[in-house]
């Protein structure tokens, strides 16, 4: 996004590509009256809806509806703003775009331009505009993208949250505190012939060991908001007719999967979005694997290479097995080699749940699932497997919290605002910091400049997430995600 005319009046449909019952085209920047004089032949009122035609040039109606003005600095920009709110086809939006563009480079008696300089939006440009003119921060800014954008209620309410400020205030508090302790020691470091004991004095371990505390609370908070805004990729592996179509269409509660006895039925990744607690969950089937000389053609050996691809991307992989075939020499030895691949495809920090489906057939099999679960958790440790059956439900309640555990996900929505994994990498970095702080402090010399430089660092890194101190090149490329009109 261009910085060097962010000054320009822009103008954008606001609300989204499509019919609907209503249309929203906003403008922002300098001086806007005059423009609403020429759509609407009145002066308006700040704050107060108006209704009445949109004219052409020559008079001519293009809609009807209401015009809203939003004198400087009160609105969502900090600009003045102009809402036509009009019925909400796309030709009808459109039209009243280029009346906007067109009124706006109409001269008056004065030779001078309507509103000089108006263009199109670039996406994400009103929100950058309210960032710009300190209407909200940059953690604000991001939480209306992801209001926009939310899978699942409680990621609604977190970002909700974090727009109004919530994740703001937790970042402004562990700011205020470092500022403190930064005026302290330098202060000390200023002035050393005071000779005060300045660890002891002014209780700066208990300072940083608080700010500590409260920093490692907010990152905790963090994780949980952005697993709420990003979700879980779990991958589903194994052998054909192991079940993973079933056990998909168990976990969306649709028939998603097309579910046959034939090998190689899925050739291609089917992917669904659930939700599991208000986190989102975004389940891949893959095809089955096994090895490409016994595919059946070309189609099936493309769409295992697709797989292979999908388990190296994956959060979770879920391997499963067809506890009616483990007593198959042939079946079990293919298990060995899928299990030998996912070791060589998967990273040693993404974990493996080896589900054996198939639970609820007769014939011993409820024995020989616990069995094998009893033997998986010996050898991988406890959440590494689950017995279930995709038919009946049996177990899918346990492979759900199964889920959420390597999510890393704690029950406690209420607490949670909306995050990135930006916010996090920069909580991280800060804690970082602050730990190297507090060695310092730790020392017998306290070590005051060194401690003096990380609280700086810490500062700083926690000021990327607000924006104190952001580069031109992070803003772009975040407002540049936003869709046009907001």
């Amino acid at each position: 996004m261009s910085w060097s005319d962010r000054s320009n009046p822009i103008v954008a449909v606001a609300t989204a590509p499509g019919r609907g019952g209503v249309g929203i085209v906003r403008i922002s920047g300098p001086g806007l009256m005059p423009l609403a004089q020429a759509l609407t032949g009145r002066t308006l009122q700040p704050r107060l809806a108006t209704y009445g035609p949109f004219r052409e040039a020559d008079g001519q109606a293009i809609d009807h509806g209401l015009a809203l003005f939003f004198p400087a600095p009160h609105s969502y920009t900090g600009e003045d703003v102009l809402e036509l709110q009009g019925h909400g086809g796309p030709v009808v939006m459109q039209l009243l775009v280029a009346r906007c563009l067109a009124a706006a480079a109409e001269t008056g008696a004065d030779g001078r331009a309507c509103l000089p300089g108006l263009r199109l939006a670039e996406p994400g440009e009103f929100t950058q505009r309210a960032f710009l003119n300190d209407k909200i921060d940059l953690a604000q800014a991001e939480a209306i993208a992801d209001l926009i954008d939310a899978s699942t209620e409680a990621a609604a309410r977190s970002a909700t949250r974090a727009l109004g400020g919530a994740f703001s205030k937790e970042i402004e508090a562990l700011r205020d505190g470092l500022i403190n302790l930064r005026m302290l020691v330098e202060a000390t470091l200023d002035f050393p012939e005071e000779e005060i004991d300045f660890l002891e004095a002014a209780d700066a371990r208990g300072k940083l060991a608080r700010l500590q505390a409260g920093l490692n609370a907010v990152l905790a908070r963090a994780r949980q908001g952005a697993l709420l805004r990003e979700g879980l990729q779990v991958v589903l592996a194994g052998q054909p007719n192991a079940g993973k179509s079933s056990l998909l269409n168990a976990l969306a509660g649709a028939e998603l999967a097309i579910v046959t006895p034939i090998a190689g039925t899925t050739r291609d990744k089917v992917s669904e979005t659930i939700q599991i607690e208000g986190v989102p969950l975004h389940i891949v089937d893959t095809a089955g694997l096994r090895d490409d000389s016994e595919a059946s053609d070309e189609v099936e050996r493309i769409g295992m290479a697709r797989s292979w691809d999908a388990i190296g991307q994956a959060d979770v992989v879920l391997f499963l097995h067809d506890l009616t075939r483990l007593s198959d020499a042939a079946y079990a030895q293919a298990d060995q080699g899928i299990a030998t691949r996912l070791h060589d495809h998967v990273p040693p920090t993404t974990p493996v749940v080896h589900v054996f489906n198939k639970a609820d057939v007769d014939g011993g099999t409820a024995d020989v699932a616990q069995a094998e679960v009893a033997a998986v958790t010996a050898q991988l440790g406890a959440g590494h497997a689950v017995a279930l059956s995709a038919r009946t439900g049996q177990g899918l309640d346990a492979l759900r919290q199964l889920l959420l555990r390597h999510a890393g996900w704690q029950a406690v929505p209420e607490g949670v605002f909306i995050a990135r994994q930006r916010h996090v990498q920069a909580l991280q970095q800060a804690g970082e910091h602050l730990a190297l702080a507090v060695a310092h402090a730790s020392l017998a010399d306290g070590a005051l400049d060194l401690l003096a430089e990380e609280l700086r660092l810490t500062h700083n890194a926690l000021g990327t997430i607000t924006g104190a101190f952001s580069a031109d090149d992070l803003l772009g490329e975040i407002f540049t995600r936003f869709c046009i009109g907001k």
